[in-house]
């Protein structure tokens, strides 16, 4: 008859870590030989130490909470590669759950794919904060006291050493109050929150148990920036980068922040350090790509996606975002292709659709682009960006009522979309609606005062109803706004408000 082992091994996410840490103290006072990764492993020992420790020990913990898993669909998640070698080395795993977790939510079920589904055919745990002892004499009891038939792996004397490290940093660690482990569960509920300022005082009471909580920060300020307050959430990815200066995930929520505050040149400082944390941070580098796009530097973002490919061949934004880049350099074989590749890995994806469509359009194929935007706007019904192209494409195509139906929706879809008020303009100028056009450039201007086209467009109305001062005047704007050099007609403008103002003198 198979023995009863009292090897366990623990395996959690670090946002999980007084949980580890408490169950391992008790059942290391318990007489069991435990480990976990407590202090952390270096990447290159992770096959070594870790998967060495999981085949040498009976039994194998899995602490599961809503935010454990957020990164489980990805095939490299260390945390799934200590769930699957578990599963493969036949152990006695013991799913135990934690605050907010149901194998049954569909979120979580997206993140138990390939081998990982095999986890809700275990018999798992309960382990809430105030019954925390009445739950650890339960595991010991029954999810232990089993015996363990399948040949254990003895680990070599180099491995043994790193674990006894481990194990005796562990054992020295402070015993886990029971106020972390209720912060624990407030950090669940904002995790599994639906509801932004639920969210926001869920972590804050979470911060409020626990003042080093940086994942909580780091968490509060991801909801503070979805509701629209950037300052608030750099103030709370300051302090978890205070708190833990190695969190890569906060590196990279901080770059979104000052990236959507147009500081691009922060926001790519705290990609690169996100990178250099995490050298395999695919997100990272894709939006790391977005934001030197953002600044013109196409070569720099292409590189970037590159990278964010290669780590994660599937990755279809990135490719669909190097297409962006691609179109920009007018290199549309390479767009179409990076467009084709993203739509077949993710087929209803909108926004490729889209981006597919001007792609078309800039080939010349208007057909197959309105085909694009149909399929875009199917897939998306409230797609203002796809109205407003397939409207211009319509327009192209001479069908200018169509193309005023539709850029007229994508402005009722998005009140401040200045592109398409200025498209809005061409369309009812050509119809020969001059005041209507007016009306609609001057709103271009007013939502973006930068809109150096608009202020051309509005020039040549003015100049064909012969107000010629209003016209030198948008003409002269045009060319403040750095519109000539970059569209290369910088002297002819420049001659047509010499040739105006010469009018206006005459007169």
């Amino acid at each position: 008859m198979a023995r009863v082992e009292k090897t366990v091994f623990i395996c959690y996410r670090r946002t999980n870590a007084p949980w580890a840490l408490a169950i391992f103290q008790n059942l290391h006072n318990d007489g069991f030989d435990v480990f976990f990764d407590f202090n952390g492993i270096a990447s290159g020992d992770f096959e070594s130490v870790i998967i060495r420790n999981i085949k040498a020990r009976a039994h194998f913990l899995v602490l599961l909470s809503p935010s454990a898993l957020e990164r489980c669909n990805e095939p490299g998640d260390w945390l799934r590669r200590e769930i699957e070698t578990a599963l493969n080395e036949k152990r006695n795993i013991v799913p135990l759950m934690l605050e907010g977790f149901d194998f049954s939510t569909p979120a979580i079920a997206n993140q138990l794919t390939g081998k990982l589904a095999a986890l809700k055919s275990y018999n798992a745990l309960g382990v809430p904060a105030e019954y925390f002892l009445e739950a650890m004499e339960r595991l010991r009891k029954k999810f232990l006291n089993v015996p363990l038939e399948g040949v254990l792996h003895p680990a070599p004397a180099s491995v043994r050493a790193a674990t006894k490290s481990q194990q005796a940093a562990a054992d020295t660690a402070p015993t886990v109050r029971e106020e972390e482990l209720t912060a624990q569960q407030w950090f669940e509920r904002g995790y599994d929150a639906k509801d932004l300022d639920e969210k926001i005082r869920f972590y804050a009471r979470a911060i409020e148990l626990k003042r080093d909580y940086f994942q909580a920060f780091n968490n509060r300020g991801s909801a503070r920036r979805q509701k629209g307050d950037l300052d608030g959430a750099l103030a709370d990815y300051n302090a978890a980068i205070r708190l833990n200066p190695d969190y890569p995930d906060v590196f990279y929520n901080r770059g979104n922040t000052l990236r959507q505050k147009g500081d691009l040149d922060g926001a790519i400082a705290n990609y690169t350090e996100a990178i250099r944390l995490r050298p395999n941070h695919a997100i990272a580098f894709n939006n790391r790509g977005n934001a030197l796009k953002d600044k013109g530097d196409l070569d720099g973002a292409i590189a970037n996606y590159n990278e964010a490919i290669r780590l994660r061949p599937d990755y279809a934004i990135a490719l669909n975002n190097r297409g962006n880049a691609f179109r920009e350099k007018r290199d549309l074989n390479a767009a179409m292709a990076d467009y084709d590749e993203a739509i077949r890995l993710k087929p209803g994806y909108a926004v490729a659709f889209n981006n597919r469509g001007l792609g078309l359009s800039n080939k010349g194929n208007l057909d197959d682009a309105i085909a694009d935007y149909d399929e875009a706007i199917r897939l998306k019904p409230d797609y203002a960006v796809a109205f407003n192209n397939r409207g211009v494409a319509l327009s192209k195509k001479g069908d200018l009522d169509g193309a005023l139906a539709d850029i007229s929706e994508a402005i009722r879809l998005k009140p401040d979309y200045a592109n398409a008020f200025n498209n809005r303009g061409n369309v009812l100028e050509v119809k020969g609606d001059l005041d209507g056009a007016i009306a609609d450039y001057s709103q271009a201007i007013q939502i973006e005062p930068d809109y150096a086209i608009a202020f051309y467009n509005r020039a040549l109305v003015f100049q064909a109803q012969e107000n010629l001062q209003a016209a030198a005047a948008d003409f002269q704007q045009y060319l403040d706004l750095g519109g000539g050099i970059r569209d290369g007609d910088q002297e002819e403008v420049e001659q047509t408000i010499h040739d105006l103002k010469a009018k206006l003198k005459a007169h």
